[in-house]
């Protein structure tokens, strides 16, 4: 959280959902050596060798040997890696295995040269500015297909697979293709986040729709506090939002056709309007906090802790990584997005996904205790024990049933419960990451100072789109319209 370094501590939406600027230089390496290819199904390099194989039981489902060493690799920045850990000394403790495990922000530099090399560890957080690319790694047969893991008995309840206690976007989410080879392990509630206490004292209701934001803006400024202040550094932290609101608006079929790059995905969809046009209100009647296009993700998390701000943009892993600036009795809460004209999707609609990518090496050498590491991670026991120590939701339905939450926990638990299935789930930037946190990104810096008007927004974010849609040299993905 706060101990690490601004850049470095990304914040758990930033390290799994978003391929940063920064860690766009790995997308390219030289010393990967991949060829370019499409992600396939599982071949031969996905089956783990007969000599790792163990006595597959109902308390050992996938058959995992006693005695082999097991290596982990974990992202260490805002959620730490405690948690890792404590699922690696029962899995130590089942198997009377050794577990290597290795914290670190360094994920792609230090382990590319070893996937060039084929001595990758078993099993990576893949997590942080500096993170490996995933879709390179699937292409070429890197990742483990962890079909075995969803299709092996939950560790609570031999009665039900792995896939039965997962939320259903995680299946979703971690494909490439027809491959299910990342596990997305946490799950990342997206929105507007604001301090409850403040708002009560002021008298202030969290607004339903686009209109009510901008007149509830207006009383604020005039209290003497800016309205929203964002990480001006990384402005496409404002996407965690402004790209939901979209797809709340227009539908998801329309946001699918921009996730899949179709021509004029953009330009021809009303809900981008109207989103972008707010934007540009916000910004031509001064509603961010002034300064804002300077501060980092932390610096902007300090000035709206310090109730400098009253709104933010960010996702639930927030309530972690600004603990060290947050009084006591803040009240931590998050909003869902707003109403706008002839919306297709209801009140209350939420952007909640899957984030914090787990991957097995497939050439790893112990991949079954990769999958089983995994397994034990999927447990209530470890759920819970993620949701206690880095106040965030796994992919594990239900899990925290029962248990005391945290505020912004508690908050981002009962939006999700509210939602219902009225729950969005983007990928254009987990595709394209250079196309969001790049170039939309610099785009978005420019209209939150009033640079750059809404109209020009949407033209020259459509012909970035198309540039990346026509670029032979980057992989492209589809979602299911």
């Amino acid at each position: 959280m706060g101990s690490t370094s601004a850049h470095n501590n990304e914040g758990l939406g930033r390290r799994n959902l978003i391929k940063r600027s920064a860690a766009l230089g790995l997308i390219t390496v030289p010393t990967m050596g991949f060829l370019s290819a499409c992600a396939t199904g599982g071949g031969p390099e996905d089956k783990p060798t007969a000599k790792e194989t163990g006595t597959v039981s109902a308390k050992n489902p996938l058959g995992v040997k006693n005695g082999v060493a097991l290596e982990a690799f974990i992202f260490k920045g805002g959620l730490g890696d405690q948690y890792a850990k404590d699922a690696e000394a029962d899995y130590k403790t089942t198997y009377q295995a050794e577990v290597k495990h290795t914290g670190t922000q360094e994920v792609g530099p230090k382990l590319t040269p070893r996937f060039a090399g084929g001595n990758p560890p078993d099993v990576i957080d893949n997590s942080g500015a500096n993170h490996l690319d995933m879709n390179k790694l699937s292409s070429q047969g890197q990742l483990q297909d962890l079909g075995v893991l969803l299709d092996a008995a939950s560790l609570d309840d031999p009665n039900k697979k792995v896939r039965d206690v997962i939320h259903p976007s995680t299946l979703e989410k971690g494909k490439h293709g027809d491959k299910f080879d990342v596990l997305y392990y946490a799950f990342t509630i997206y929105g507007t986040w604001y301090s409850q206490k403040l708002m009560q004292d002021k008298g202030w209701t969290y607004p339903k729709t686009l209109d009510e934001m901008v007149k509830l803006c207006g009383d604020i400024k005039k209290e003497g506090i800016a309205p929203w202040t964002y990480a001006g550094k990384y402005p496409y932290y404002v996407h965690f939002n402004l790209f939901a609101q979209i797809a709340k608006i227009g539908g998801m079929p329309a946001w699918i056709e921009i996730d899949n790059l179709e021509p004029n995905a953009w330009t021809k969809n009303d809900a981008v309007k109207q989103v972008i046009e707010h934007y540009e209100e916000l910004a031509a009647k001064k509603y961010f906090l002034e300064g804002s296009e300077g501060l980092t993700h932390i610096q902007s998390q300090t000035s709206w802790t310090k109730n400098n701000a009253v709104f933010i943009p960010n996702g639930s892993w927030v309530e972690n990584e600004a603990a060290p600036t947050t009084p006591k009795d803040f009240g931590m809460s998050v909003g869902a997005l707003l109403d706008g004209t002839g919306d297709k999707l209801p009140s209350g609609t939420l952007r909640g996904e899957p984030s914090e990518p787990y991957i097995v090496s497939a050439k790893g050498k112990n991949p079954l205790g990769g999958m089983e590491l995994l397994r034990i991670m999927l447990s209530k026991k470890h759920a819970q024990n993620f949701a206690t120590k880095v106040k965030s939701l796994t992919c594990v339905v239900d899990a925290t049933e029962g248990m005391t939450l945290s505020p912004g926990l508690a908050s981002a638990s009962a939006a999700v419960k509210a939602a219902g299935d009225n729950l969005i789930s983007l990928q254009l930037q987990e595709w394209y990451p250079a196309l969001t946190d790049e170039k939309i990104g610099g785009l978005t810096g420019q209209l939150l100072t009033g640079d750059l008007k809404a109209s020009e927004w949407i033209k020259k974010t459509q012909a970035e789109a198309d540039k990346v849609a026509q670029d032979s040299a980057v992989t492209k993905f589809k979602r299911a319209g």
